[in-house]
């Protein structure tokens, strides 16, 4: 038999130990490593929405220093250079050519900034503004503004009540031509004018600021920090040094308007005014060269004090609604605080339906961006050109409709729009719970009841428009109503028109007795300005602001005046040419139950021309509201009167427009 061999059970081996052993221990350290990710990911805080924006705006502004760095510190010839080599050689600045004419300084001038333009410092603060006494809160470099963004908004606000100062904070007007020579480091506003100015002679005796709080009403300033007796001294004392020579008022944007409520203020009695007579103004001004003058408002304030936006805050909230809306509660800190400043309404349109138009009538009616425009000097020739026969082929937009809700309302017949009247309609529940009620606006008194009502009412002109803001914003307009006014007088002579809240209303109140003194209103165009809005409801109006501006609400037409939700007419991108003009082309052109001495008024006008290139900066052709301060043309134009010339002189009116044959269809009892 054959033996059958056992075999031996083989032993494992060291090494096939060992390899289980380190299977083990890696299976062993995968767990672990599996846990701790587990229990890092627990305890490491999650990336949020405002963490990314707050890096985004700190990699701007690094981004922002460090190239204006780099470009203070190359010689400052290197920029000339290239900018010449590729464009060419530039032309003289206006002060360099017209002191080869020979043109000296002669008049003293006055700046009066508009509003946001000037700066605003802190004097008083509560704990959180600890270190900032002195500082800038407005205009610099804005770093407080993402350094601790909720105590800047506690401090630029003011009193609900009373439009002053919340107790414990003081915040004033920055004094001196750097008050608004520049808003932000890099971005003039009067700084180009000054350089120019100083070229033919002018200094700092011979130039003043007349800087003031911009977020309180007119009178107010007066109450509060004594800015129109500042003014009054300061024209005084420059007139007296300077040989009896008139001053040269250079307003700017809302510093139009409060230089028009100056000039009522300071020939009024004592106490509203400054009781300097019925002839101080024909003793001490020669000129008030307006410059982007929103002498009857302008429809952006409506859309900013209604649902806190314009066109390009719109766009970003249709973007990014979660952090406008909901991420930062942006528009509503916004709303709150802007809602505390009362100048914001003095922008608020003034004449209503006759100036503005109604549902299916309005200036502008047949208007084309598309259409070329021509230099015209014969004002007579402008208001009878293109003819009411010769209408745009383009749908026809309905301006006087300043907002609708809905495109569909916008575009339809009045007589198939179905209104339920808002005004009586009762406010219901809250719309805002405790969670919103650190971000409070007036929208969350108002209820679902009160929301629906204003939607109900579909579409609203100049004149309901003022109703609408006193059934959102009660608290605002009554302030608001106690300083301003937005209607058009029946009889100037009738004594209501002595309070101080008709003076800043050009309709309301007549022009100082100053034959010698000539008005000018100087704007550009050429750039789509607001004009009308196409509404919604707010898709959520929990802790929302329940109206927004429907970015959907387009018309792929290349020569629609309708984009974004936003209707758009010719002006100078913030005010519209029928506010900036109608008061020089009409109402107060000759002697008029608003200019009874017949002081003459002229208008000029400058077509925007955009930058050819970044190398351009803002340009020196720009019509936009801000940029036209850099305007060579414009800058020429404002020397040449310092220096002594009349309107005649400088050729007599100026326009692109269509402005004088607007202002023919406006029927106003002059």
């Amino acid at each position: 038999m054959a033996s059958i061999r056992r075999r031996k059970p083989i032993e494992p081996s060291n090494t096939s130990v060992q390899k289980e052993e380190d299977e083990d221990e890696e299976e062993e350290d995968h767990s672990k490593n599996k846990h701790r990710r587990k229990s890092d990911k627990k305890s490491k805080p999650k990336w949020s929405c405002v963490d990314n924006c707050c890096w985004m705006v700190g990699y701007i502004c690094v981004t922002w220093w460090t190239l204006l760095f780099l470009y203070n510190v190359m010689p400052s010839s290197l920029p000339l250079y290239v900018t010449e080599v590729i464009t060419g050689p530039l032309p003289d600045s206006p002060g360099v050519k017209l002191r080869k004419e020979g043109l000296k300084a002669k008049h003293p001038v006055v700046f009066v900034p508009g509003i946001v333009t000037a700066g605003l410092e802190l004097w008083e603060g509560h704990q959180c503004a600890d270190g900032l006494f002195r500082k800038r809160l407005w205009g610099g470099t804005f770093g407080e503004v993402y350094k601790r963004p909720l105590c800047w908004v506690e401090h630029m606000s003011l009193d609900n009540e009373t439009g002053l100062d919340p107790p414990g904070i003081r915040v004033r007007p920055v004094c001196g031509l750097v008050a608004a020579d520049y808003f932000a480091p890099g971005y003039f506003v009067w700084a180009v004018l000054i350089a120019n100015l100083a070229r033919i002679g002018y200094e700092e005796k011979t130039m003043y600021m007349a800087s003031y709080d911009w977020r309180l009403s007119f009178q107010n300033t007066e109450v509060r920090d004594q800015t129109l007796s500042r003014i009054k001294s300061n024209i005084e004392l420059m007139v007296e040094a300077n040989g009896g020579n008139k001053a040269v008022i250079i307003p700017h944007s809302m510093g139009v308007l409060y230089f028009l409520h100056f000039m009522k203020w300071v020939e009024a009695p004592a106490p509203m005014g400054a009781g300097g007579g019925p002839d101080w103004c024909a003793k001490h001004i020669k000129a008030v060269v307006n410059i982007g003058g929103p002498f009857l408002g302008v429809p952006k304030a409506v859309a900013g004090l209604f649902s806190a936006e314009v066109r390009d805050i719109a766009v970003a909230r249709a973007i990014a609604p979660g952090v406008l809306n909901n991420g930062f509660q942006t528009l509503q800190h916004m709303m709150r605080m802007s809602r505390t400043w009362d100048s914001t309404m003095s922008m608020i349109p003034k004449g209503g339906d006759t100036i503005w138009g109604d549902l299916d009538w309005s200036p502008e009616e047949g208007y084309s961006p598309m259409k070329r425009k021509q230099r015209n000097t014969d004002t007579q020739k402008a208001s009878q050109d293109d003819p009411e026969t010769e209408i745009s082929q383009t749908k026809r937009a309905n301006y006087g409709r300043i907002i609708s809700f809905g495109k569909d309302v916008a575009e339809a017949l009045s007589s198939d729009i179905e209104r339920i009247d808002f005004r009586d309609a009762v406010k219901g529940q809250s719309v805002a719970n405790t969670s919103c009620r650190d971000v409070w606006t007036e929208y969350h008194d108002m209820g679902y009841g009160g929301i629906k009502a204003v939607a109900e009412y579909k579409v609203y002109t100049a004149e309901s428009m003022i109703d609408l803001l006193r059934f959102v914003a009660p608290k605002m307009m009554e302030r608001g109503s106690a300083h301003f006014s937005y209607g058009i007088a029946d009889n100037l002579d009738d004594p209501k028109y002595q309070h101080y809240k008709y003076w800043s209303n050009p309709l309301e109140t007549k022009l100082p007795n100053a034959p010698e003194m000539e008005i000018f209103s100087l704007y550009g165009v050429g750039v789509p300005t607001e004009r009308a809005y196409v509404y919604k409801l707010s898709p959520s109006a929990e802790c929302t602001i329940p109206f927004q501006i429907d970015t959907s609400a387009d018309e792929h037409d290349e020569d629609s005046c309708l984009k974004g939700g936003v209707y758009s007419v010719d002006g100078d991108e913030t005010v519209p040419v029928l506010s900036s003009g109608f008061m020089c082309a009409k109402g107060w052109r000759g002697k008029t139950r608003f200019n009874p001495s017949g002081s003459r008024t002229y208008i000029r006008e400058y077509a925007h021309s955009p930058p050819a290139n970044f190398l351009e900066g803002r340009g020196t052709q720009s019509g936009a509201h801000v940029d036209i301060m850099g305007n060579f043309a414009l800058i020429e134009d404002v020397m040449r009167v310092a220096a002594g010339a009349t309107g005649e002189e400088l050729g007599g009116d100026q326009v692109y427009s269509d402005i004088f044959k607007w202002s023919e269809k406006i029927n106003l009892q002059l």
